[in-house]
């Protein structure tokens, strides 16, 4: 049973996504509450049967959240129903379920993650545009199934297909060639261009102006690869499944999915599936870069992406901070607390300041209007919020309240006008189809080759001999995020007891000491060994001990991934206080052995493992102090 419902200022649903588990147990309740009839029960629920039972939870939450700055995170019922808590953009989203909390929170936080990629700082666009709404659901059971098979997804990092050198060399040349032919046709000069192979990541060029793609971009990507390439092999067809989602007559997404493929897409050239997307970039403090995304699959497994920066990123990135800004200054002004509200006032002038700067470097037609209403705007609630901080007026306070919707409006206005241009689409789309034939024909002789290695990428035979009684690992380098760890093959002899429930239990189990500030552990169960280590060091490769241990800051950290947030930069800000977090890098080691091998055997095995990966890798690491 699982469901998430998206909730605006006024407790009105925008979005809601739910399976028949969930639709059963909630009418049962409605009729048990005698809010509903038998007559009146159906598989698709009401928005007012969904609102009448979960306003007042929704209303508090509200209160606890604006007045009192203790929200609630999650709350744990006695029949094991759980449901957890994440605010964005003023807008509250609520998933409710059996899972456990941790699990939820991640389900919920990955929502709000493709919601801030496909609508940026506009969550209305979820009620207003169906092709949105029914992306984001496609995109969070894309990841769901991803991450119950796919090791990497699970562990929030881009796995490499390892190929040699001459192919390697093939696909940078094929994708260059590319990049360079549309740029030459087209207006844009920051452009990307990747290939993915069963959504491992093979291989990425970028021309010369283009912004960084960070590795939470490209795992982004290759969840909407995934949905995209599986979405047009339902199309059309109905599933009976349990995990069938649907959403209430009145919400956007009203059908199950597969009915709703037809509104996904933008209209197709020649199999390409193109999209606007607000891209993260390589820092956290330039957010919602919007690129134009066109999808190409060269054959079955094998996907062209390539991405097209539009517009100015300094208006898309000033835009977020200013809608930040404004959802901050809505929730401290109902406190009326001078000393709170100044420093808010402060950032939201500074932003739309930097906004302003933007836009009047902007060409684009249409903008000069909603310039000048911004400024007009702005002037007068600046105005309204100085004498409210000069007299303590109460109504100069509310004046500036009332005017925040039309604020919103022109904000949104802007937004659409600068970000979410359908002529960029469409005009670089006709080009798309000759330049991914004209990759594919590189690609020709390789395909078959390329789809074996992506089901087995990186045997562990070859490491058999040298750590006797390994059975798997998973190394991951948190500076760039990217995983090396052995194909899962649960019918070979070595790993015939191994199973997917107790990897992903390990990581979880990991995960979680890894929150209360616990760097490494290890422990074990009737079959095996297990071993989990997080370590640091300098750009020489010298280990670096944390200068404050995280046992308390990691408590406030996001969870670990990055997806919901780049939880080991965080860790490095908390750890590292006076140090630049790049001048710090950051891995991370599972391992699992026999459970006959001993804890020093293990503390070898994974210093030697840490040392040697590089040979995997193609460039050294230096050898870790565990302890």
């Amino acid at each position: 049973m699982k469901c998430i419902l998206v909730f605006n200022h006024l407790n009105d649903i925008i979005y809601t996504k739910y399976n028949k588990k969930f639709a059963v147990h909630i009418n049962e309740f409605a009729k048990s509450q005698k809010l509903l009839t038998q007559e009146e029960i159906n598989s698709k629920l009401t928005t007012a049967i969904i609102v009448q039972i979960f306003s007042p939870i929704v209303t508090s939450q509200r209160i606890m959240s604006c007045q009192f700055g203790n929200s609630y995170t999650s709350i744990q019922c006695q029949d094991g129903i759980n449901m957890t808590f994440e605010e964005y953009m003023g807008f509250l989203f609520v998933c409710i379920g059996l899972d456990d909390v941790n699990t939820m929170k991640r389900f919920l936080n990955t929502c709000v993650t493709m919601v801030r990629y496909l609508c940026g700082p506009d969550v209305m666009l979820l009620k207003s545009n169906t092709q949105l709404a029914a992306l984001v659901t496609g995109l969070l059971d894309s990841w769901s199934q991803m991450q119950n098979y796919d090791q990497a997804m699970f562990v929030e990092a881009v796995e490499q297909l390892m190929v040699n050198s001459d192919l390697t060399c093939v696909a940078i040349q094929a994708i260059q060639e590319a990049v360079d032919k549309l740029q030459a046709v087209s207006d844009g000069n920051r452009i990307h261009g990747l290939v993915l192979v069963e959504n491992k990541f093979l291989s990425l060029y970028s021309t010369q102006n283009a912004k960084e793609l960070s590795a939470t971009d490209i795992l982004f990507l290759t969840v909407l690869n995934e949905c995209t390439n599986k979405l047009k092999v339902i199309q059309d067809v109905e599933s009976d499944s349990e995990e069938e989602f649907y959403s209430p007559s009145s919400s956007p997404v009203h059908n199950s999915l597969a009915t709703n493929l037809n509104e996904i897409f933008q209209p197709e050239i020649n199999g390409i599936s193109s999209y606007q997307i607000l891209l993260s970039g390589p820092d956290y403090q330039t957010r919602c870069i919007p690129h134009a995304i066109h999808i190409k699959e060269l054959s079955p497994g094998l996907s062209l992406v390539i991405l097209m920066e539009v517009g100015n990123p300094l208006v898309s990135s000033s835009l977020y901070n200013t809608f930040t800004n404004i959802h901050t200054i809505q929730t401290v002004q109902m406190q009326s607390d001078e000393d709170t509200l100044r420093p808010v006032f402060d950032n939201l002038d500074n932003s739309i300041k930097k906004l302003c700067d933007a836009l009047k470097k902007t060409k684009h037609g249409g903008i000069e209007f909603a310039y000048k209403q911004l400024t007009k705007q702005w002037e007068f609630m600046k105005k309204k919020y100085l004498e409210f901080m000069k007299a303590h007026s109460a109504e100069a306070l509310l004046r500036a309240e009332s005017s925040t919707p039309g604020l919103l409006d022109t904000l949104k206005e802007i937004l659409s006008l600068t970000c979410f241009d359908q002529t960029v689409l469409k005009s670089s789309q006709r080009h798309i189809n000759v330049i991914a034939e004209g990759v594919a024909e590189k690609f020709l002789s390789y395909n078959d080759f390329l789809k074996v290695k992506a089901l087995r990428n990186f045997p562990l035979g070859s490491y058999l001999e040298e750590f006797p009684g390994l059975v798997h690992f998973l190394y991951i380098d948190r500076s760039n995020h990217r995983v090396t760890a052995p194909t899962l093959d649960f019918n070979s002899e070595q790993t015939n007891t191994l199973t997917k429930k107790k990897i992903w239990s390990m990581i979880n189990f990991s995960r979680s000491h890894l929150q209360e500030g616990h760097l490494s552990l290890m422990w074990k169960d009737t079959t095996f060994n297990y071993a989990y280590f997080l370590w640091f060091e300098d750009m020489a490769g010298s280990p670096v001990k944390p200068t404050i241990f995280p046992t308390n800051a990691s408590k406030v950290l996001p969870q670990p991934g990055i997806l919901c947030g780049d939880f080991y930069q965080k860790l490095k800000e908390a750890c590292f206080p006076k140090i630049s977090p790049a001048k710090i890098r950051c891995y991370e080691l599972f391992c699992i052995h026999l459970g006959l091998a001993t804890a020093s055997c293990v503390l070898e095995h994974t210093r030697r493992l840490a040392a040697t990966i590089w040979e995997l890798k193609g460039h050294p690491n230096n050898p870790m102090d565990l302890l």
